[in-house]
Formats: C-alpha cells, structure tokens, sequence
C-alpha cells in the first residue's frame, strides 16, 4: 500500500486534512480547514470530508480521527462536542460510502498522540506519556512504554463538578474572555489532578492550545515535565494517516 494518505481532523469548530507521508510524519501539502457545519451531524460532517478529499483529488486510503471514542475502527460512541446523531453511528461505512475511499477511524487526541509518540516531543520517552489537546474540549491520549491506551476520554473527568473541558478548554478560554493566567489558573488545576491520579513521566500539549505554549507555561505548577507538541495542531492529521497505513 502507499504511504501516502490523507489525514482528516474532524473537530468541534473545523475540519482539517492533508496528504501525509505516513512513515516521515510530514504533510505533502498545505492542510485545508473548513468549519465544521452546525448542526454537526455524521452526514453534514461526512459531506464537509468530501469536500477535502475533492480539493487533494484524493482517490486512496483515509485515516480520519473523531473527537469521541471510537470502537474497533468504525463505530463512534460518544458526540461531547459535535452533534448527538454521532452516537452508535457506523463511521467508517459512512464516510466511505460518502468519499468512495477506504476509511479508518480512530480518536483524534489518540491519533495525535500516536504522531507525537512515533515522530515528536514523545520520541524515545518510554514511560507513561500523556498528550493532551488543548480546543473545543480537552482530548487525551495515554501511552504505557509507547503503547496507547485508546479512548480515554480525560477532558471528561469532574473538576469543581464540571466537565474539565468546559472549565479549561481553549474554547471555555474564549468564550469566557480569560487572560493567559486566568485560564492556565485552571488548566493547571486539571493537569495537577491528572498528574495524582496517572504520575507521568511527561505531560504533551496539544492541539489549538499547543501554539501559544509560550503565553501560559509558566503559570503550570505540575511536578511533571510539560512540553509542546512538536507537530503543533498537525498532530492529529498525521497520526490518523499513520494509523490508516499501518492497518
């Protein structure tokens, strides 16, 4: 099979994809961005994929991370910030029967989290690794030794009896007016819980997030090393490519 695939991100707020070299980790072309419609349905979704697999011309494989857990590379189960028709929805047939390309389906912060594992800020670290994307909510990906431990789904833990991802996502931050500090004042909350209840050896930041790393890292308190993602807002793209290849 070819290497090379096309990466789509399906997201609460934009869609994105590009063709991808998927064992050099690199888009072979500018990724397209186009906002996610609302309502946000499988089909509305599926038409806006096709719309991204029309601009590449693309006729091969597709790797294509949800932001939700996903089962055996097919079925999506959870729909926090897209629309509930996503729930038990078969993905992979639909999206396939959409594109008219094979499709595989895979978390987005997994997917990311595989990218920044294989060719990023994760490389080589082979304790507990968790990546976090930082966007319309908050997705996580865990890593045992470089293995994942799939739809884990952290952005959902209860944090002042609220969904973590609606208290310290980057869409609570903007929605909210928060400044750097008054926003990292409860992202860092968050990771602090996450670092007593898993202690990792490395905290990666992800995501929209990941691109203003600078504007907010020095208001974390967490003992556990915290870096950017390498492969910035990227990542999920070229790990749901990655993942497309290697199955």
């Amino acid at each position: 099979m070819t290497q090379h695939l096309l990466g789509i991100d399906i997201g609460g707020t934009g869609i994105k994809g590009a063709p991808v070299d998927a064992t050099q980790g690199a888009l072979l072309a500018e990724r397209a961005r186009i906002a996610t419609p609302q309502p946000s349905t499988p089909e509305a979704c599926a038409q806006t994929v096709l719309e991204i697999v029309q601009q590449f011309n693309w006729t091969a494989p597709i790797g294509v991370g949800y932001p939700g857990v996903v089962r055996s590379g097919a079925v999506t189960l959870t729909a926090a910030n897209v629309d509930q028709g996503w729930i038990n929805c078969d993905a992979k047939a639909l999206l396939e029967q959409v594109t008219n390309c094979p499709v595989t389906m895979i978390n987005d912060a997994d997917a990311a989290g595989l990218a920044e594992m294989r060719f990023g800020a994760g490389r080589g670290v082979n304790g507990v690794v968790m990546l976090l994307t930082i966007g319309t909510g908050i997705g996580s990906a865990l890593f045992n030794a470089g293995v994942l431990v799939p739809n884990t789904e952290l952005g959902h833990l209860k944090i002042r009896d609220k969904d973590a991802e609606r208290r310290a996502s980057d869409r609570a931050r903007v929605m909210k007016d928060l400044s750097w500090r008054e926003w990292a004042k409860r992202f860092d909350e968050y990771l602090v819980y996450l670092e007593s209840l898993f202690w990792p050896d490395l905290f990666i930041l992800g995501g929209g997030g990941s691109k203003n790393f600078d504007k907010y890292i020095e208001f974390m308190t967490a003992r556990t090393p915290i870096v950017p993602a390498q492969l910035l807002n990227d990542a999920g793209i070229v790990g749901a490519a990655m993942v497309a290849y290697e199955q």
